[in-house]
């Protein structure tokens, strides 16, 4: 375990992932959650691309080279509605997160509410579980579990691909009672969110969650020290609230909050990444690539390794900011570079390979920065109280766009439409680059800093480049807490400190 120098007047101790492997492992089962997501996208989105299915759904078609054509309204249809229901859950989160903890919200979802609630709680939960310099790791599990259900959706769908019956489809679509069903036994051993207690004034719950999050990772006086860190933040919030519910996001410091968080998880939608995700092996396959489903999974499972990349840089090399905006400008040039392919020589042999391979670039870059860090930075933008509120509407509105590209799309890229294939990146080039201009001016650095820290940071109306540097008090407020009830003392000498038992001070 090591030391190193805080924004903040005090040195907290840097611990590993091995030391904080109790905690990692609970961010794990929870944050599996989203495999339901990832699988549903690859698996259902894939199904327009198979005989079986086509067969149903579609239409005889000898000019394609499936043998079928799907109608563009079919296609709205089956994307469309995949978003729906995680939109009508996401908007809900709020209101059942006021009253109902972030484990029955989960289970809640396993019995039927879904992609909504199980992105937006699994997020909230690892988000306030986690020490703060490996927030952005265990939050990014996110992504990791994402690219793992797709990884999951594009194999078995590979496997089904040539079935000419019903089962062509209809088992993926099993498969996703999968998830629920572990998750919801999982859920029996990781304990509830201690702010979420916190907040519901349930504090000897809540410091016992903590001390099995934390296990022995931290010095017992450190971890005395994040306790009362974390009271002093929900006495502050409740000092500042108005109201308990909506309302609160659009008033005082959180208007800001809540704009920050929309755009960021937005995002996710503006980068383009419904295109590929749902649409990619009909792509592929429209555009005379042979083995279109054996490329999806390709793609996936580099995609899965851009986002351990994310994760590694987040924890070791860069901030959430800059990587949101490298992200940016990358994927952009990937959707510009499939577009002017596509301009130069429509729908040719050469066109189709660099299709392949621009989208290969753009798994890897998209879920290692900008799919890997929305959360995090998302999750860390807004306050404890209303974090369910601010997460759930985020990513409501963040399926409304992701909705919106999904019904546009087949009238883009259907040969009976404007059939523009891979030109459609010039829109999605554009996108990415407005994307990343808001990273670039919007979104602070918040890398290493606790929740409360940030809570005392927006509560000031600190600007956004100077958060890196800005000192805190809250966690002063903290150590003099601490000293006061348990006589631990800090003895802070300019970068250096260290923590001592008053006994064990020298002369």
């Amino acid at each position: 375990m090591s030391e190193v120098p805080h924004t903040s007047q005090i040195t907290v101790p840097v611990t590993s992932l091995w030391e904080n492997r109790k905690c990692l492992l609970i961010a794990y089962v929870v944050a599996m959650a989203n495999t339901q997501y990832g699988f549903d996208s690859a698996a259902v989105g894939a199904l327009q691309a198979m005989p079986g299915f086509l067969k149903v759904f579609g239409y005889p078609d000898p000019t394609s080279p499936l043998g079928y054509g799907i109608d563009s309204t079919v296609q709205q249809l089956i994307t469309s509605l995949l978003t729906l229901g995680a939109f009508v859950s996401s908007i809900c989160a709020g209101l059942f997160g006021a009253f109902y903890s972030r484990k029955t919200a989960l289970w809640t979802s396993c019995l039927g509410f879904s992609n909504g609630f199980l992105v937006t709680f699994s997020n909230i939960y690892t988000s306030e579980i986690a020490p703060a310099h490996l927030r952005g790791v265990m939050v990014a599990l996110f992504a990791y579990w994402v690219n793992i259900g797709a990884i999951l959706g594009t194999i078995v769908d590979n496997y089904t691909k040539d079935r000419l019956d019903k089962g062509s489809y209809q088992i993926p679509i099993g498969c996703l009672y999968i998830v629920p069903v572990l998750l919801g036994t999982g859920l029996f051993f990781v304990p509830e969110s201690p702010r979420w207690l916190l907040h519901h004034n349930k504090e000897g719950q809540a410091r016992r969650a903590l001390e099995t999050l934390r296990a022995q990772s931290l010095p017992p006086e450190y971890f005395e020290l994040e306790w009362a860190e974390m009271i002093r933040g929900v006495e502050e919030e409740r000092r500042t609230a108005k109201s308990v519910g909506i309302l609160d996001m659009f008033r005082g410091a959180d208007l800001r909050r809540t704009l920050l968080c929309w755009g960021t998880i937005m995002t996710q939608a503006g980068s383009g990444s419904w295109f590929p995700i749902a649409y990619q092996t009909y792509f592929f396959q429209i555009a005379g690539i042979k083995q279109a489903f054996q490329y999806s999974i390709m793609i996936t499972c580099i995609g899965f390794a851009g986002v351990n990349f994310g994760m590694y840089a987040m924890r070791h090399l860069v901030g959430r900011r800059f990587i949101l905006i490298f992200g940016s400008i990358v994927t952009s040039l990937c959707f510009l570079g499939m577009a002017i392919a596509q301009s130069v020589s429509p729908f040719s042999m050469s066109t189709g390979k660099a299709t392949v391979a621009f989208v290969t670039i753009w798994g890897f870059f998209y879920n290692g920065c900008v799919g890997a860090a929305t959360y995090p930075v998302g999750t860390e933008l807004v306050s404890s109280r209303l974090r369910a509120w601010t997460i759930g509407s985020a990513t409501s509105l963040q399926y409304v766009f992701a909705w919106l590209t999904s019904f546009c799309t087949p009238y883009f890229i259907n040969p009976q439409d404007l059939n523009w294939g891979p030109k459609y990146g010039y829109i999605w080039f554009g996108s990415n680059i407005v994307c990343a201009i808001f990273f670039f001016f919007c979104i602070p650095e918040m890398k290493g800093r606790s929740l409360e820290e940030l809570d005392e940071l927006f509560e000031k109306r600190v600007g956004g480049f100077e958060f890196i540097t800005y000192r805190t008090e809250i966690q002063e407020k903290a150590l003099h807490d601490v000293q006061a009830n348990t006589g631990a003392f800090l003895d802070k000498g300019g970068a250096e400190a260290h923590v001592e038992k008053p006994q064990e001070r020298t002369a």
